[in-house]
């Protein structure tokens, strides 16, 4: 047996239900604006009591002793940029040339030499027979003293000087002779000062002081041009005396 549903039978229990959704939707309204007043009815009070302001966290609960940091105002937050300066426009001073270095024009003269601390240069060429002795008996016999005619020791100049004739050569004369006292890099002769004389050296000859006899013997009898040489500022020669 197969029973019929009216339209009014089905409808019944749809309203029914419709309206139970609906009380439960109006008491969710209900209890979530009572929270929202609540909530807002808060805030007002800590505003009107100097709390917070109104976008403060409210999930923040200030610890006892906890002192909350003073708020910067806002002329110290902002960075206040100030105009430049304005700018001086420097001159520059040039720096002051430096003067040029002077040249020593005796430097740049090849023929120029130095002795005795002094430039010198060479002012004639002789031709001169030349002999060696050594300051000992066998050469200077009875006045072999260790000293020269002008009384400088025979070791002066390290034993590189020269006995000429005074009236030919006087003492204190500066010559350089082929052979005698040469530089050991350029083998060059050596200027040396005439301080000694001897009997038997009169005119154009000489006698180059050897430190030993057999290196005076060794020299033997020589024929060579003899340069004589003078202080590049034209001053006179220097007193022998003083050269010891």
């Amino acid at each position: 047996m197969q029973s019929r549903m009216t339209p009014q039978a089905f409808t019944l229990p749809v309203q029914v239900l419709i309206r139970g959704i609906a009380r439960r939707v109006l008491i969710a309204l209900g209890a979530t604006l009572v929270i929202v007043m609540t909530i807002w009815s808060a805030i007002l009070v800590k505003q009107s009591r100097g709390a917070a302001p109104l976008m403060a966290d409210l999930t923040t609960v200030p610890t006892p002793g906890h002192i909350p940091a003073p708020v910067a105002p806002l002329a110290s937050v902002l960075h206040v940029v100030e105009a430049p300066a304005p700018v001086t426009p420097s001159i520059i001073t040039p720096a002051p040339a430096k003067p040029k270095a002077k040249i020593d024009p005796l430097t740049m003269d090849a023929s120029v030499r130095w002795f005795n601390g002094r430039a010198v240069r060479p002012v004639r060429k002789v031709w001169m027979t030349v002999t060696a002795y050594s300051p000992d008996a066998r050469s200077c016999g009875e006045s072999a003293d260790g000293m020269t005619a002008t009384l400088h020791s025979v070791t002066t100049n390290g034993h590189a000087l020269v006995a000429a004739d005074p009236r030919v050569l006087p003492y204190g004369s500066m010559i350089s002779v082929p052979g005698y006292d040469l530089h050991p890099r350029t083998k060059e002769a050596r200027i040396v000062p005439v301080l000694d004389c001897g009997g038997a050296i009169k005119g154009n000859r000489l006698d180059v002081l050897m430190p030993t006899h057999e290196q005076a013997r060794k020299w033997g009898v020589r024929r060579v041009q003899v340069t004589i040489w003078g202080y590049a500022d034209g001053s006179p020669r220097e007193n022998p005396r003083k050269l010891r």
